[in-house]
This record gives structure tokens, sequence and C-alpha cells, in this order.
């Protein structure tokens, strides 16, 4: 079958020499998102796209049982400030969860606290940081629109009357990757922002570098032209800060991380040197002034500072630091574990220490103490992650949330006063029959001997002939761990079309610690999409499924990895679906904050690095020896993370260059929306329900009611 792609413009003429090699670059042209060009390539592959998806015949049945799925009450932890408790929830398919404020008791009838729903008609406002000062009584919130990274900041007080609910005049514009950290008396709270981008009208649609970051006290019932500055770095714009209060709210502690990189600097404010007012041109004292390792402040008893750190530690140690004795410089506290990685670290009831180690990528909780290490106890978990946990050291309890690819989470509640683990909340899910799948772990041997952990999510009495519809999913990069995790797609796609779902853990990721993660980056990024066509080939030999009969999927760094896989092995595949991908690797630099990206890709403006990067960069590796299986290109129009040129000019390559494949090449552009955080409940059971529709067709799923 031939497809009548729309017609894209080719500039032939734009072609650069980049150390050696003669680069064309044709579709440059699409990186202007706001010209008329541009928005025509849009209209033109979405309607292309929405033809080809609507001709499924079985989408509105998939579209009504997904969304029956969708439908189910979904709580947040609980966690306290002042005397209220406060947790998440959604009824089920609202749009953004909704706060709820618990007055003076977990017990107490739940009152909606802050709705995000109010703020847009289409749900695409959403609140994307917050925080509550330390008794409690203000609220600081930043939001964020159509689905961009950038937040405006707000603040209003906690009395949950009319009155109370109004904001206040407070407001912060441009703030991105940010905390709000409020010092202790409550008058004022840190941020992060960035200067003012030249193109202000429709924040996340811009492309311009993230850079000159800076670090901001503001002053509560001031204007933001009023705040203070405290902490900038002209010299390397490429910085990123976050000031965070001690508890006894003597130190501002000033956090200073250069790109993804898994290493910070540790800065120290002492407020007593100033009688605890924040002042421009403080003196610091520098716990760590170099990038050689990343630490995570935990809390101090006076002068004595504990953090989680990987300093000669790859998987992971707590720490203590004495500034009266810095000369002794970091102790040991907790030792790294022989093969568990330390994944979270929380002080709770003053002197407990609350750690998580991941085991095999499952997690693992234990209780120490802060001061000596000295193990307490550990507390029983299923074979799953912690996906959220709440809890601060003035608390004599913890929450977290339990869950499982077959678990939508339990909350569970750890009371210190009675020792004592009860199940808080337990979520259920309507339509489906989880009862009737079951989970399973396998070590996959990769190209170079490697093994990589999968889980394989399927129904409990599935016959593997070979011929099973199946889902593979993968990341490998930026040290992000791909724990077990419940979604109502993937199950949706098991219980339907009696599908395989396969989670691979590559290398590049922080499965197994930061050495895992150097595996898969720089000139080791070919490991990542070795060990992902090694998990093909491996459910190819074992009869679990065919080529026809794989679909692939990822997304962000992801969606590079399934870029980089079609280009080099489209014969393992039927079907592939990339999300918001990284395509263009020799320009991803430039773009919104995709320097910081250099710390797992390397830099294209340095020879050493532009060798290995070319050499698998899915934009210029589009190949015309072998059939494409059917692709999908996923992205959105406010994707101010991984900008939407990406996509537009790797689905234009594809196009191009493989224009009589006999399987569709398509890219499907959402509107007000952008990287994926604060996605609308409706947005993404829409854009589920095309991914799989698409999947489904492309590898000959059947629906089964």
């Amino acid at each position: 079958m031939t497809w009548a792609y729309p017609k894209v413009r080719r500039d032939e003429d734009l072609v650069e020499h980049l150390h050696g090699y003669r680069v064309a670059d044709p579709y440059r042209w699409l990186e202007d998102p706001d010209s008329e060009e541009t928005k025509a390539f849009v209209n033109a592959q979405n309607a292309l796209t929405s033809k080809y998806l609507e001709s499924y015949p079985y989408k509105e049945k998939f579209h009504k049982s997904l969304t029956k799925m969708f439908d189910y009450e979904k709580y947040g932890c609980p966690w306290k400030y002042g005397d209220n408790y406060y947790h998440f929830h959604n009824s089920g398919l609202q749009a953004q969860n909704v706060l709820y404020q618990l007055k003076g008791s977990l017990d107490a009838s739940r009152e909606e606290f802050f709705n995000p729903n109010t703020l847009e008609a289409d749900g695409t406002a959403a609140l994307n940081i917050y925080s509550f000062s330390k008794d409690g009584n203000y609220f600081s919130y930043g939001i964020s629109k159509s689905g961009s990274d950038w937040v405006t900041v707000y603040v209003r007080k906690t009395i949950n009357d009319e009155e109370g609910k109004k904001p206040l005049p407070d407001v912060i514009e441009w703030v991105k990757f940010s905390s709000l950290s409020w010092t202790v008396d409550e008058k004022g709270f840190f941020y992060n922002r960035f200067p003012e981008p030249r193109k202000t009208g429709d924040k996340g649609t811009e492309t311009d570098s993230n850079k000159d970051s800076m670090l901001y006290y503001h002053r509560l019932g001031t204007s933001q032209s009023e705040d203070i500055l405290v902490y900038k770095d002209p010299e390397n714009p490429e910085y990123i800060f976050t000031g965070l209060t001690t508890m006894d709210g003597q130190f501002v502690i000033i956090d200073v991380t250069k790109d993804c990189e898994p290493v910070n600097k540790i800065y120290l404010i002492d407020l007593k040197k100033t009688n605890y007012q924040i002042i421009e041109n403080h003196d610091f004292i520098k716990i760590v002034d170099n990038f050689d390792a990343e630490y995570f402040y935990l809390a101090n008893d006076d002068s004595t500072f504990y953090f989680k750190t990987n300093a000669n530690a790859p998987r992971y140690k707590i720490v203590k630091y004495d500034l009266t004795n810095s000369e002794q410089g970091f102790v040991d506290v907790i030792k790294e574990h022989p093969s568990d990685v330390l994944s979270d670290a929380n002080v709770i009831a003053d002197t407990k220490l609350v750690l998580t180690y991941m085991h095999d990528v499952c997690d693992r909780m234990y209780i120490h103490e802060l001061s000596t290490g000295k193990f307490i106890k550990e507390l029983p978990l299923e074979i799953g992650c912690i996906e959220s946990f709440m809890g601060r050291r003035e608390d004599q309890e913890f929450f977290f949330k339990f869950v499982s690819f077959l678990n939508p989470g339990i909350i569970y509640r750890y009371d210190f006063s009675k020792d004592l683990l009860t199940e808080y909340n337990k979520t259920k899910v309507n339509g489906l029959n989880s009862d009737k799948m079951e989970t399973k772990q396998v070590f996959v041997e990769s190209k170079d001997k490697t093994k990589i952990p999968i889980f394989i999510i399927k129904p409990k009495d599935i016959n593997f002939d070979g011929n099973n519809p199946t889902f593979l999913y993968g990341y490998g990069g930026f040290n992000v761990c791909i724990s077990p995790m419940f979604s109502t797609s993937w199950l949706s796609f098991v219980q339907h079309f009696n599908g395989v779902v396969v989670v691979s853990n590559l290398r590049g990721g922080g499965e197994y610690g930061e050495e895992w993660h150097r595996a898969g980056r720089f000139a080791n990024k070919q490991n990542v999409f070795d060990d992902f066509q090694a998990v093909a080939k491996w459910l190819i030999d074992n009869n679990i499924t065919r080529s026809g009969k794989l679909a692939i999927n990822g997304g962000s760094n992801g969606g590079l990895l399934v870029g980089a896989c079609i280009n080099q092995a489209p014969e393992l595949f039927g079907a592939a679906v990339a999300d918001v991908g990284v395509m263009d690797m020799l320009r991803f630099h430039k773009f919104t904050i995709g320097h910081a990206w250099k710390s797992d890709y390397g830099d294209p403006d340095k020879k050493e690095d532009f060798e290995y990067i070319y050499k698998y960069s899915p934009l210029h590796n589009v190949q015309t020896k072998k059939p494409y299986p059917a692709v999908l290109l996923t992205t959105s129009d406010h994707d101010d993370r991984v900008v939407p040129l990406h996509s537009y000019k790797y689905i234009s390559q594809l196009q191009y260059a493989a224009k009589n494949n006999p399987h569709p090449l398509i890219i499907r552009i959402d509107t007000k929306a952008g990287h994926g955080a604060g996605k609308p409940t409706q947005k993404k059971i829409d854009e589920a329900i095309d991914k799989f529709s698409f999947i489904v067709m492309s590898i000959d799923a059947e629906w089964r009611d």
C-alpha cells in the first residue's frame, strides 16, 4: 500500500560541515513553530493521522472501555502542615487532581482546598509545584498552562473559608525547574527563575535556550520587582539553583546543579550572621564546591548535616558533615549496600531514618537511627514500588503509596508512637480483570552478555505460540528507574487483545546505581539500543511473539530509543510509537533546557562526542535498505522540554526517504499540551486510544470484549 503523505518542502541548500562531515538539514525551517508554513505542516499531518486512526473499527468500543477503567477514585498520600492534613483526590475522570484539607484530624471530613479544574474550562491548567509554610498558615503554588514547564506562582492563606481561598496580591512570573521553600518565619520563600524570553505571548511554544538561572527570595506582600537576588553565576549560565531553609531556621542550603548528571555543589548561608534577614551578597559556606558527586540534604542537628550521597558509592550511602570539624570531611553513617540501590531517604519522628532500597527494580523499606545508622527494622512489602512518600522530621508518622503493575495503589500509614503499619486506603479499578493477569521478572542477556531485567505482564492462561500481540516499553537514560507502575492503558491491551506487556530496565537508567547509568551514556549509548533489541530478539526466540506482532514504545529519551532502534533494526518490529522523542541529536542542546542533556548524550559541538552521536541520531540515520514497521510519532505544540521540532523533522525525513514504505509513517501533534506533566485526564485517554488503536491495527491484534 502506498501512502499520500503531505508535501513537505526540503531546503536542499542548507548543508553544514561539522567536524569533517557534510550534514544536510533540509527541514530546519520546521524549527520555527510560529511560521505559517509550520502551522500548515501541523494541520496537514494531523489530518492524515486522524483519518487513519478513525478507520479502526473498534475505536469507539475501545474508548468506552478505557474510559470506564480510568473512572476510579484516585487517592494521594496524606501529609500534615500545622494542625491540618492534606491529600490529593480525583473522583475518576476529573481533568486534574483536587487538593483537599482535613481539619485537625485524619478522621475529619475532607473539604475542597484547591481545585485546578476551576482555572481553565478544558482542564489544561495544572498545579505544577506547591509548598506550605512551616506552621501551615500559607500555601504557595505554581500553575502551568497547556503543559508548559513555565509556572506562575501565587500565594493564599490556608484558612479554608471564602476569604482564605482568594489569592493574595503576590504573583511571581517566569519560574521554571523550581521548588518553593519558605523561611521558618513564614515571611517569604525561595524560588528559581529565568530571564523573560524574547517571545512572551504563549508560554511553552518558544524554543529559546533556558540559561542564566537566578535564585530569588520573595517576601510576602511585596511585588516581584522587589524580590531579593540570593544567588546567580553569570560565568556559568547553564547552572540551576535551589534554595532550602533548614528546619531550625538557621541555615539556607543552596543546591547548585549544572545539568542532568547526579552531581551538585552545596553552599550554606548562616542566617545568624544577618540576624535571620535575607539579603543580597551573603557570605557562603562552601561544603561542596565541585561536581564530583551528588549530595541530597536530609536534616541537620545544629552544625551536623546529614546527606544521601553517591560519593565513592555508586549505589548511594548516608553521610554526615560537621561544620565545626570540617577538616574531618564527610563521615559514613550508613555505608553503601553491596548490591541494592539506596533510592530514597527521609528523616521522620526527629531521630529516625526511613530508607528505601531498590533490589532488582523492586523496593524494600528499612528504619534506622539517624545519629548512629543503627538498624531498627524492615517494613514488610510485597513485590512492587513505593510511588510516593509523605512525612517530615517533626511528624510521628509517615505515609507511602505502594503500587505494582497489577495494583493501582495501597496507601500505608506507619505510626512511630505505636510501632504500627496499617493500611490507610486501597484503590479499586472499574472494569479491570487484573485477577486474571500475572507478572513475572526475567533477566535477558544483551549483546555483551550483560543481564537486563524485564517484567512481563500477561494473561494467566496465555499460550505462548509465537503469535501474541506484544507491547515492549523502554527508556534507558538519565539515571531514571523504570519501576513497577500501574497503567490502565497497558492493562487494557492485555485484557482486550490477549496481549503481553513487557517493561525493560535498560542500561542508562538508575536501576543498579551510577555504574548502570554510566554504562548507557556518552559513548556507551549504543548499549541501550543493543539492550532493547536484545529484549525484542529474546521475546521472538522464546516464542512469546514474532516481529510482526511486536510493538515498541518509549517517551522523551525513550522516544530517541525507539527512533534509533527502528533505524538500526526495523525488521524486529511490527509497530513503533515514539512519544515526544529527542530526534535531532546534533541540535538538541540549542533549544530550551536541552543543554542540560549533554551530561547523558555528550556535546555535539565537540568532535569526540559528535563522532558517536552522529552514528545513532535518528534524524541523520534514516535508512532505505529495509522497510520500516508502522511508525507513529507523538508530540505537542507546548512541549518546551523536548520541543516538537524534533518529531517534525524526523517524520518529514522518514516520509521522504521511505515514501513507498508498506506501513504508515505518521505523526500525532496534540494542542494545548506539553511534555506530559499536567495533562488532563481526557487528553490522556484520547492519546492512549490513538496510540493503541494504531498499534493493534499495525500488528493485527484481535479485539476481545
